[in-house]
């Protein structure tokens, strides 16, 4: 059906802010993402589109009709899903996590295509405000990010767990406060870039700690691995269900009060509006369950 590409094209266009970036995510030239944007504004019976600058942007009617469009590809989605015997799930579904909680996710995931082989799921990591943004442009059908407030009127939320900030230290570090520790070790930091470690930037500042900085990383399990092999020390969310506390090689310390930092929490994204609402359900009270069992 010519209108459900147009209509898909259309939402890659808003999603990516051109004609050819929404060309190289729907597998089409730039030519023919403009030939398909032609047709659509004809079938429509209005310009969708301001091209009298360099770049083809979305007008006032074109911003309008984004939602409608959405809701109408849902719609459609939904139709297409295959029906089943009741209680059983079927169809396609993408789901996005960040990296330390993947492991989770593909077991539950694992589990949930063994009892249902007619579910087709794609699994796919990233960080947390790509994973927001791919939801809010209906490439994913839910997320598990680190929970953050601003999200838009259309997206629900699902607390799953928490996880506090703490200093992790190799067992022969120097230094035996936070503030020692931070001080006198080459310091492991998390990736400025992300909430979580602009979190740790104020922890540190509120700490009064300038640490020497010896490199910068966005990803924790790599942070925690130098840290047992003696390179530096770093300020790191306690990943839920990690073995670190029994780890003889490493310490970890809790921050004082004075750091000002709560926990990071996890949580479950997704548009409220979306067609495939049963089997996000059915993975979220299985990531509840998974997540639970490891506190």
């Amino acid at each position: 059906m010519s209108t459900i590409r147009f209509m898909r094209t259309f939402l890659a266009i808003a999603r990516h802010g051109s004609f050819s970036e929404a060309a190289e995510h729907v597998a089409l030239t730039q030519a023919a993402v403009s030939f398909q944007m032609r047709a659509f504004e004809k079938e429509m019976g209005r310009e969708l589109f301001d091209r009298s600058g360099r770049l083809a942007l979305l007008n006032r009617a074109g911003q309008a009709l984004v939602p409608e469009v959405r809701a109408l590809l849902d719609q459609y989605d939904a139709l297409r899903l295959p029906k089943g015997a009741p209680g059983e799930l079927g169809g396609s579904v993408a789901i996005g996590a960040i990296v330390s909680c993947m492991g989770g996710l593909s077991r539950v995931v694992s589990q949930l295509k063994a009892d249902h082989p007619r579910l087709d799921v794609r699994l796919l990591s990233g960080k947390s405000h790509e994973l927001a943004h791919q939801i809010e442009g209906g490439e994913l059908d839910a997320a598990i990010v680190v929970q953050s407030g601003r999200l838009r009127a259309s997206i629900r939320m699902t607390q799953l767990y928490e996880e506090p900030i703490v200093v992790v230290v190799h067992a022969h570090a120097a230094g035996k406060s936070v503030v020692e520790v931070l001080s006198q070790n080459p310091f492991l930091r998390f990736d400025r870039s992300q909430r979580t470690g602009m979190r740790i930037e104020q922890a540190l500042k509120r700490l009064g700690v300038s640490p020497p900085d010896f490199l910068e990383l966005n990803a924790i399990e790599t942070l925690v691995s130098l840290v047992r092999q003696e390179v530096g020390v770093s300020m790191l969310p306690l990943l839920h269900g990690n073995r670190w506390k029994e780890d003889p090689g490493l310490r970890i310390m809790p921050l004082p009060k004075v750091a000002g930092v709560g926990p990071r929490q996890i949580a479950m994204i997704e548009r409220r509006d979306h067609a495939r609402q049963e089997i996000t359900a059915a993975i979220r009270e299985g990531c509840g369950r998974v997540f639970e069992r490891r506190e």
